[in-house]
Order: structure tokens, then sequence, then C-alpha cells
């Protein structure tokens, strides 16, 4: 596990709505669960694997994790830890996006470098 980043995958709209707004809530799932999934870097593919098969439109977003004060690494229902947001996440500490294209398998082409 990487302490240094953790990434958030969300829709384009989601995100655009959040600089908008100056402030990432959480999409419909992390509202509904009280906190803001995240991913370290070799969870990311899993993650979209698992969550978004088929799904256009997605940004990967790497957040400094150092910054996040209310940043917890939970056990998930597989044993793996997984970092968990429980505030808000201030768009400053984003730094860097990345678009993620869907290949014609259903799968998602990942950044080289993330």
């Amino acid at each position: 596990m990487n302490f240094d980043f953790v990434y958030k995958i969300c829709t384009k709209s989601e995100w655009s709505k959040a600089k908008q707004s100056k402030i990432f809530k959480g999409t419909e799932l992390d509202l509904k669960d009280g906190y803001i999934h995240f991913s370290d870097k070799d969870q990311v593919k899993q993650t979209l694997n698992k969550f978004y098969v088929n799904q256009t439109n997605l940004i990967i977003l790497k957040v400094d994790a150092q910054k996040l004060e209310s940043l917890t690494w939970e056990q998930s229902t597989d044993g793996n830890m997984f970092p968990h947001l429980y505030s808000d996440l201030n768009l400053d500490y984003v730094v860097k996006e990345y678009a993620v294209n869907l290949k014609d398998n259903g799968k998602h082409d990942l950044p080289d470098k993330l």
C-alpha cells in the first residue's frame, strides 16, 4: 500500500459539479455509505472491473492522502484494506486528473502512470 496518494473514480459530470461547487461530497454510493470510497494505486483496476464495467465518461482523481485528516483504512468484505474519507474532499488536495478510456471488451484502459 502506498500511503502518499489515494485514487477516486467518478464520472466526468460528478467531477464537473464538484469543481463548480468547489467541494466534492462524493458519488451517490459515497453519500449512501457515509464516506468517500477511495482505492490505492494497486486497487484502481480491481475497482473499475468490479463497479464500472462498460461505463464511459470516467475520471480518476489522484489525491494527496497526507492532507486528508479523516482518511481511514478499513477492511472490505474481501479482506482487502481500502481508504475511506469521512469528510468532504477539498479539491486543493487533488493533484492530478486522468481520463479513463473504455476498450471494446467493456474494460478500462488505465493511464500508464497513475
